[in-house]
């Protein structure tokens, strides 16, 4: 902690920090912008906040407040001091029935307060695609709304009082008398008898200028300080995106969900002929109407699979709808109504909920999804938010699309149809030295169009960076020159988020990605799908912060250091600002820097992010090639040697497994070679197996398919028990299994501790031994998961050639084997009760699916745990891991393990190693087993 952390801390700031790491986390939002701040502040109480405040002002500093950091328009960033709210100011602290109102600090997530009031039958209306981690004073502060604001309004609709400091400390209070009348006061301070003064002057801008349809969310909200409404400050500082006050405390308005819903799918040909229909659609009075194309739904079915997507009705382009009412009888008649409308060529209305949960998951991950364009190339924000009167959709779809066209630019568009908005990342050329320009051209034709049709620069995200210095496009002069009145009375030494909305930089400066953000040598991953450059890589993440969420809810794992921590730089996302930094060319950020290394060190390389996250950001391989970079050629971290090399040592240990087990066993020897191995002395090392399988194995049995089985390191010396078991299936199933001549190795442990020319030497080999049978077309079947996802992923990026293309396409899990044995019947199950912990890299790389389903084909009734054991490989027994390790578990695992204590017939499933290990050592009494040894007792009748 250095000087600017120290000085606040003296005027009465607590939990600061200035470390470089924690500054490169917070640098960027969910914007493309990057402004590195000199501090950030975590404040735990309003005086706090006033304290910090009053610091930033005898300090000359500016002062941005932020949320989750999910701002696309890049309003959560700034030079001076960032305040996170999210981190302790965080509570819901009261609600009110029977008034159906609840007073929130800003920092509390949307989601929470949906769970804190969802007892009482009441909701906050406005639900963002980013509500399990967006917060109240972010949304507040750009005014979201979301895809229900045909039944809900903006936040400005559903906000009843605010609580906050104006620049110079003075207390703001705003909210309702109770005969609903808005009232106001600023303690000893004339500033609101000014306000009065300044909009009372030019009543005629502000009537004709300002709040000109539903989604009119660019510049200040002065529409609701004229005296016909009632001079509302309330809303009018909704959606000032920070730059008039400093929230402490808002009181919001809740509702109560309707009785009944029904989703409708429309299909239409194309995307702008879905948007001419919209005024059609709305005579329905929807509660929800969002648009979509091929475009979302293809990446999904790539990504994801074919069954991602439920069936849609015909056509290329969609609505999904939503009727609501109280009155299930009247929703359904109004859906077969809307459905028999004759809109577009195709009608379906959705009456599984769990399906139409799914459609909706689909645009909610709208955000991250369009984070690659069809191009393939990185899409980025800037005109992600434009909105126009919905009856002039269909215009600008047709229009936009030749704007795309016309700078030669690919998107993937969705939006809220039912409200004019529309959302869109394009791959803008920022790699050319010329991106810039070129992005700057594109915007202020876009703007053009969008104010040519009476429209909006943003229809709820805020202008930010990206869009404030648009708004003479869209303004006059005397309309800019109120706002610009109004920031200077509330805030007159631009302390609060400069450069937002009045006197904005510039929507080309500060851009976090450009020309000289590749790097493409000596890197010891391909970044195939990156097309080989580290910084188009790390520059994946959007910042849509989905890894701050619990995912749990949907069965995710992405980020559990993060649910351990709550601390932004052990985020996915806080962690690949990090990785940004060594990128930036104005950066002293470097493979080797600490603060890379502080951010990295509690990543559990659990692959989670590389599926949860809608842009694929896989933090475990950029954690890999750091390390790889960082020590290459040097000496490297104690546990890089021990558990690193585990199959190596392994190898000498099943040499002699009673002397090595009876070693481990003597206390003070143990004790002295876990530390000497940089290994936590909590933590027990596994036991060898008396035999190994491959000095058991018997061979081929000559009859049946063959399948190669890949005997990892792990199973072969300490689980053989499993490969016999995987055996006995498979050949159950009509499978002739063999084994590779010698122990092969995936270079699994070598890839977690960066030592990735070990780990391609080890691969080269594993594929000279697995490529004859691979392109003959035989299945190579894996035990491990964490090894088979090695085969099907980074054997690719580590060794890419047509042969290890040929071994990752052959690889299979058991389950998916299982599922190709046309004749095979799994073992009856019914009666079981399986809880069962995925391997996270079975969840990132192959899928679950094929598990689960073979399962409930069994008859069991299956409890899939979401998130990761705390395990992840070498991650939990290294020293200093100890505790986040016990915590991950917690999160998920354990709580299950608890629930389910005692239940008749009840087995915990882990084909992971190290999830099993964990459950091992975390709650002794329980005995996991693998899927192979499961299906074993009933192929066997054990």
């Amino acid at each position: 902690m250095s000087g600017i952390a120290h000085l606040l801390q003296r005027h009465g700031a607590g939990d600061v920090s200035d470390d470089a790491a924690v500054l490169g986390a917070y640098s960027s939002d969910a914007s493309l912008y990057r402004v590195p701040p000199v501090a950030v502040a975590f404040p735990r109480s309003a005086d706090e906040v006033a304290a910090i405040l009053a610091a930033a002002r005898a300090e000359g500093l500016t002062l941005t407040a932020r949320g989750a950091g999910t701002s696309v328009a890049g309003n959560a960033i700034g030079p001076g001091v960032v305040v996170d709210f999210s981190r302790h100011l965080n509570q819901v602290v009261s609600v009110d029935v029977e008034a159906e109102t609840a007073v929130v600090q800003p920092g509390v997530v949307q989601a929470a307060l949906q769970k804190a009031v969802a007892g009482h039958g009441l909701k906050f209306g406005p639900d963002p695609s980013t509500s399990t981690r967006c917060t109240i004073g972010g949304m507040i502060g750009n005014d979201a709304c979301g895809a229900r604001s045909l039944a809900y309004g903006r936040t400005s609709h559903n906000v009843r009082g605010l609580r906050g400091l104006l620049a110079d400390g003075t207390p703001l209070v705003t909210g309702y008398d109770a005969a609903g009348k808005p009232v106001a006061s600023a303690e000893g301070s004339d500033v609101l008898d000014r306000l009065r003064g300044l909009v009372a002057d030019d009543l005629g801008t502000v009537r004709t200028e300002f709040g000109t349809f539903g989604r009119h969310v660019s510049g200040l909200a002065l529409d609701h300080l004229v005296p016909e409404r009632g001079f509302d400050l309330t809303r009018a500082l909704v959606g000032s995106e920070g730059t008039l006050a400093v929230l402490t405390e808002a009181t919001v308005r809740l509702v109560r969900a309707p009785k009944a819903s029904l989703m409708i799918v429309l299909g239409f040909p194309d995307f702008p002929t879905a948007g001419y229909a919209t005024t059609e659609v709305l005579a329905f009075e929807p509660s929800a109407c969002e648009g979509l194309d091929r475009r979302i739904v293809d990446v999904i079915r790539e990504r994801r699979g074919p069954d991602a997507v439920p069936p849609l009705p015909a056509g290329d382009a969609w609505m999904f709808v939503e009727l609501s009412g109280d009155d299930p009888d009247d929703v359904r008649r109004r859906a077969d109504l809307l459905a028999a409308a004759g809109l577009g060529v195709s009608a379906l209305v959705v009456d599984d909920p769990r399906t139409a949960d799914r459609l909706w998951k689909i645009r909610a991950d709208g955000a991250g999804l369009a984070g690659r364009a069809p191009s393939g190339k990185p899409a980025w924000a800037g005109w992600e938010d434009s909105a126009v009167p919905p009856e002039r959709l269909g215009e600008y779809l047709t229009a936009f699309e030749g704007l795309l066209s016309a700078h030669e630019l690919t998107a993937m568009p969705f939006g809220h149809f039912g409200e004019g908005c529309l959302h869109v990342r394009m791959d803008f050329p920022f790699a050319r030295p010329d991106g810039a320009d070129r992005f700057r051209a594109f915007l202020e034709e876009a703007a053009d169009l969008v104010t040519s049709l009476g429209g909006s620069l943003s229809g709820e995200h805020g202008d930010g960076r990206a869009r404030s210095d648009l708004l003479p496009r869209m303004y006059s002069p005397r309309a800019l020159g109120l706002m610009a009145a109004v920031k200077d009375l509330f805030d007159p030494t631009e302390v609060l988020n400069p450069g937002i909305l009045v006197d904005a930089a510039s929507s080309t400066d500060d851009l976090r990605y450009s020309s000289t953000t590749r790097l493409t040598k000596g890197l010891a991953f391909a970044y195939a799908d990156d097309g080989g450059d580290f910084g188009q890589a790390v520059h994946r993440c959007t910042g849509v912060g989905k890894c701050r969420a619990d995912n749990s809810g949907s069965g995710g794992v992405m980020c559990p250091s993060y649910q351990a921590t709550k601390e932004e730089i052990h985020s996915t996302r806080g962690r690949a600002r990090l990785l940004q930094e060594i990128v930036n060319g104005d950066s002293d950020v470097s493979w080797g820097s600490p603060a890379v290394h502080d951010a990295l060190d509690l990543c559990l390389a659990c692959k989670g992010c590389a599926s949860d996250c809608p842009t694929g950001t896989d933090m475990a391989s950029y954690k890999a090639e750091v390390l790889h970079q960082t020590y290459k050629r040097k000496i490297r971290p104690r546990s890089h040697y021990s558990v690193g090399w585990l199959p190596r040592w392994a190898k000498v240990g099943s040499a002699m497994p009673r002397f090595a087990n009876r070693s481990m066993d003597v206390g003070p020897l143990r004790k002295v070679a876990l530390k000497a191995a940089g290994v936590d002395t909590r933590r027990r090392m596994p036991a060898f197996a008396r035999r190994t399988f491959r000095r058991t194995f018997g061979g081929a049995a000559g009859t049946g398919t063959p399948v190669v089985l890949f005997v990892d390191s792990f199973t072969n010396h300490f689980a053989p028990q499993v490969a016999d078991a995987a055996v006995e299936v498979l050949r159950a199933a009509g499978y002739d299994p063999r084994i590779t001549r010698q122990q092969e190795c995936c270079g699994l442990p070598w890839i977690s501790t960066g030592q990735l020319d070990g780990a391609a030497k080890r691969m080269r080999g594993m594929v000279d031994a697995l490529a004859a049978d691979a392109r003959a077309g035989v299945p190579i079947v894996g035990i491990e998961p964490s090894c088979t996802a090695v085969l099907r992923h980074e054997l690719r990026e580590l060794v890419p050639g047509p042969d290890s293309d040929a071994v990752a396409a052959a690889t299979l899990t058991l389950a998916e084997a299982l599922a190709k044995a046309p004749d095979w019947t799994p073992p009856d199950l019914t009666g079981v009760r399986i809880v069962a912990q995925p391997h996270c890299h079975h969840h990132a790389v192959m899928g679950w699916n094929a598990d689960r389903t073979l399962l409930e084909k069994a008859g069991a009734q299956v409890e899939a745990v979401a998130g990761c054991c705390g395990m992840a490989g070498n991650f939990g027994v290294e020293q200093g891991h100890y505790e986040v390790s016990v915590a991950v578990a917690e999160q998920n695992l354990l709580p299950a393990l608890r629930a389910s204590a005692g239940e008749a017939r009840r087995v915990v499933l882990a084909d992971g190693f190290s999830c099993r290990t964990q459950v091992g050592e975390l709650a002794p009494d329980e005995a996991p087993v693998h899927l192979a040894e499961l299906l074993a007792r009933g192929v066997s009748g054990r």
